[in-house]
């Protein structure tokens, strides 16, 4: 059995998506999704823009599921220890609607596998999926790049480009020996 980390935001969370259809509902604008890639993240929209909404009320709690996310993640816990892990203290509404999200999309996770934290510099596992490298290149274990815009250019990491990726990973790599 494995223990496996996973970000929330950009790998189990639509959050790209989800800035760029409430910034074209509060601003009026429709910004191409290929004005993201290769920038800091939220850095296509206009100056302060994506810190100011990421601050609003309900801005996490309604970020649509990433697609696979929820059967992928349910088949992992089946054979392994999974762990939810997300910086949300920048961003302190975030901490109660992640947990109501992560209750509403993936009941199965217990509260006893979600963590919030600040840094993930703290985190121990075999294997943490996310798509930042500040999170993955501390990481003591086997990190797994999960494909995001803002990361295009890393080649540092393994990548895993969506769910079914993730699956075929821990199938080809036969974890369940781990």
């Amino acid at each position: 059995m494995a223990r496996i980390a996973i970000d929330m935001d950009n790998v189990m969370a639509d959050l790209t998506q989800h800035l760029l259809d409430v910034y074209a509902k509060e601003y009026g604008e429709v910004i191409d999704p290929e004005r993201m890639n290769n920038v800091p993240e939220g850095s296509a929209l206009p100056e302060g823009v994506a810190h100011y909404l990421l601050r609003q009320p309900g801005f996490f709690r309604n970020i649509p599921v990433m697609a696979g996310s929820q059967e992928v993640v349910k088949a992992l816990t089946e054979k392994h220890e999974v762990f939810i892990v997300s910086a949300a203290m920048e961003f302190p509404l975030s901490l109660a609607e992640k947990l109501e999200w992560l209750n509403e999309h993936f009941p199965f996770i217990s509260w006893r596998n979600i963590v919030f934290c600040g840094s993930k510099t703290i985190v121990e596992a075999d294997y943490m999926i996310d798509d930042h490298d500040k999170n993955l290149a501390s990481f003591k274990g086997t990190p797994l790049l999960f494909t995001a815009p803002h990361n295009l250019p890393l080649t540092a990491y393994q990548r895993v480009n969506n769910w079914e990726e993730v699956a075929a990973f821990f199938a080809v790599n036969n974890v369940e020996a781990v």
